[in-house]
C-alpha cells in the first residue's frame, strides 16, 4: 500500500524530542509506575511495562542508560513495596490550528492543575478544548514500526507479514511505515529486528487517519502550541494529525 511522505515529519519529531531528554526521563518512569501498579511488577506477565522498561532502556541519554536499580524502585514504588506518588491517567481532545486534531494523554497526582495548565496552553496559541471523543475517532490506536527509506519493501512487507502485522505501507519519500495490533506489536517488531530491519521508529501509538498540511505561519503557531502542550510536567504524549 502506499502513503503519503511522513519522513520529514518524523525526522522533525524526532529532533525535537532529542531536544527534550531530560523530560523523556520523567514520562518513562510514571509510565512504568503505572504500568505496574496495573498489571504487576512481573516483565514477562505485564506486556504494557515490558514496554516501557524497553523505552527506558532504548532513551539513550548521553551518560547511560537508566540504570536497572532505577529502574526496579519505580516498579517496586508502583506496587506497594515502596512509598510513592500515585498517578491516574486521563486523556485531552481538541483543536489546534486549521482544525488540526490534537490528543494529548497526561498522567498526574492533581487533575484540576492538569486540566487547567491544558486548556491554558490550547488556548493560548488559537486552538480549544474538546469534549470526550470529539477527534479520537480521526485516531487509529495501533503499533507503529517506520524504517528509513533505503530498505528492500518486499523483503521488509514479508517479513512482516509473516510476523503477523495488519499493513505495511510504502511513503512516497521511501520510508516503510509496519502497522500492528496493539497486541501483536512486540512479537512483529522482534521479528523484523531479528530478520535485520532495525526501525528508526517503533511505538505502540495513537495514528491519524487523515492529515492537514499546515504551512507558513499554521504551521508556526501550531509548533508553538504543541511545544507549549508538551512542555507541561504532567503529559506524557501528543498525537495530532498536522503535516507541518
Amino acid at each position: 500500500m502506499a502513503g503519503h511522505s511522513k519522513w520529514a515529519n518524523i525526522q522533525h519529531r524526532k529532533g525535537r524530542q532529542d531536544e527534550k531528554r531530560g523530560k523523556i526521563w520523567t514520562r518513562i518512569i510514571r509510565e512504568i509506575m503505572v504500568a505496574a501498579r496495573q498489571g504487576g511488577g512481573d516483565l514477562t506477565a505485564n506486556p504494557r511495562l515490558r514496554l516501557a522498561v524497553d523505552k527506558a532502556k532504548a532513551a539513550n541519554m548521553p551518560a547511560a542508560n537508566m540504570p536497572a536499580d532505577n529502574i526496579k524502585r519505580n516498579i517496586d514504588k508502583a506496587t506497594g513495596n515502596l512509598e510513592g506518588v500515585t498517578y491516574e491517567e486521563i486523556r485531552y481532545e481538541g483543536y489546534g490550528i486549521g482544525g488540526a486534531a490534537i490528543i494529548v494523554d497526561t498522567m498526574t497526582d492533581n487533575r484540576v492543575r492538569t486540566v487547567a495548565d491544558v486548556r491554558h496552553a490550547f488556548s493560548k496559541y488559537g486552538g480549544n478544548m474538546g469534549t470526550e471523543g470529539s477527534v479520537a475517532f480521526q485516531f487509529k490506536h495501533c503499533g507503529q514500526i517506520i524504517f528509513a527509506p533505503g530498505l528492500d519493501e518486499d523483503k521488509v512487507m514479508e517479513a512482516a507479514l509473516e510476523a503477523g502485522a495488519e499493513d505495511v505501507i510504502t511513503d512516497e519519500d521511501g520510508a516503510i511505515e509496519v502497522l500492528t495490533a496493539p497486541s501483536e506489536f512486540e512479537a512483529v517488531r522482534n521479528a523484523l529486528e531479528a530478520a535485520g530491519f532495525k526501525p528508526e521508529v517503533a511505538e505502540v501509538t495513537m495514528r491519524a487517519e487523515n492529515t492537514i498540511e499546515l504551512a507558513g505561519e499554521d504551521a508556526e503557531r501550531m509548533q508553538k502550541l504543541l511545544d507549549m502542550i508538551e512542555d507541561l510536567d504532567d503529559v506524557q504524549d501528543v498525537y495530532h494529525n498536522a503535516e507541518l
